[in-house]
C-alpha cells in the first residue's frame, strides 16, 4: 500500500513538481487482476483501483490489513464507493452479487467483511475505482446505476464549463456515514471544471478523470488560492486535494471526472469562493 502523509501548505509553495506529483497524484489506479490502494494521511481516505482480468479478485488482495487499518478486515470501521469505468463487471459483498455496467456505482456499508471483483468478460474487463472513509455507523449496501444519478446541470458553454453533474453517494440520494461521491461530464467544447474555484476546510476531495483521448491532457489545478499550482494528468490517474487547496482543472479537451469527499460534514454549500480575479 503507497501511504501519503499530509502536507503543510507553507511547504507546500517550495515543492518541486515531482515533489507535488509525487504527493498528491496516483498514477497507476488500475493493474490486471490485483487491487492498488493509496491511503491518504488527509482525512484518511483511502484510494482503491481493481481490473479484474482472468480471476475474482477480493479487496484485500495483497493488502496487509492488520498492519495497515489496525482492523481484521478492510470495511470493519470504514464506508466505500466504487465506480465501474470499464467493462460490466460483478461485485459481490458477503454473498449479495451486484452487477455493475459503465458508470454505474455501488456504495458498501461499514461492517461488509468479504468483498470481490470480477470481469462478465475479461477481454473487456471491468474497472472498478474505488474511495473509502472511516465510518462509525452502517448504513445501506446500494447499486445506483447511471440512470438512478441525480442530474444537476450547470455552467455555460459562454464560459467553457457546460456539465452535468451526476450525483451517487450524495445526501440528497442516499444516506452514508461521511463519504460522498459523484460524477460530472463535461459537454464537447468545454474544458474547465469547479470553476470560479473554491476551498472546503471541513473537507478533503479526490478527483479521478477518465474519458480523456490518449493524446490530451488536463492540467489540474491545486494549492492556495494565492499561490497556485498545477499537475498535468492524464486519463485514468486521480489526484488528492486537501482541504486547503482549491481543485479545479482544464483540459484540452472534454473529460468526466469522478469526485470524492470526506471529512467533518457533508454539507455542501459548506465552501469558501474565490473569485476568479484574485486566483494567482
Amino acid at each position: 500500500m503507497d501511504v501519503r502523509y499530509s502536507v503543510n501548505p507553507r511547504d507546500f509553495k517550495r515543492y518541486t513538481t515531482e515533489e507535488v506529483r509525487r504527493e498528491f497524484l496516483i498514477e497507476k489506479v488500475f493493474e490486471p487482476d490485483a487491487v492498488t490502494a493509496v491511503y491518504s494521511h488527509v482525512d484518511r481516505m483511502v484510494t482503491f483501483g481493481c481490473m479484474p482480468v482472468s480471476r475474482t479478485v477480493a479487496l484485500d488482495d495483497g493488502i496487509d490489513v492488520w498492519h495497515n487499518f489496525g482492523t481484521k478486515y478492510i470495511l470493519e470501521r470504514r464506508e466505500i464507493g466504487i465506480f465501474n469505468v470499464g467493462g460490466p463487471g460483478v461485485i459481490t459483498a458477503d454473498g449479495a452479487e451486484y452487477r455493475l455496467g459503465y458508470k454505474d456505482c455501488l456504495y458498501v456499508t461499514m461492517g461488509t467483511k468479504d468483498v470481490t471483483f470480477r470481469s462478465e468478460d475479461g477481454s473487456k474487463p471491468a474497472k472498478f475505482y474505488m474511495v473509502s472513509a472511516p465510518a462509525h455507523k452502517a448504513c445501506k449496501t446500494t447499486l445506483l446505476t447511471i440512470a438512478d444519478a441525480r442530474k444537476v446541470p450547470c455552467g455555460s458553454m459562454e464560459q467553457a464549463n457546460d456539465r452535468v453533474i451526476n450525483q451517487f453517494i450524495h445526501p440528497d440520494v442516499l444516506e452514508t456515514c461521511q463519504l460522498s461521491m459523484g460524477m460530472t461530464s463535461l459537454k464537447p467544447g468545454s474544458v474547465w471544471n469547479t470553476m470560479p474555484a473554491h476551498t472546503h476546510e471541513r473537507r478533503m476531495e479526490i478527483y479521478f478523470y477518465f474519458e480523456i483521448p490518449d493524446e490530451d491532457v488536463v492540467f489540474h489545478m491545486m494549492g492556495q488560492g494565492d499561490e497556485t499550482r498545477h499537475i498535468v494528468m492524464k486519463g485514468e490517474q486521480a489526484v488528492i486535494s486537501p482541504s486547503w487547496s482549491i481543485h479545479a482543472g482544464c483540459g484540452t479537451s472534454n473529460y468526466t471526472f469522478i469526485w470524492a469527499m470526506g471529512g467533518e460534514n457533508k454539507t455542501f454549500d459548506d465552501m469558501d469562493d474565490l473569485r476568479k480575479t484574485d486566483l494567482k
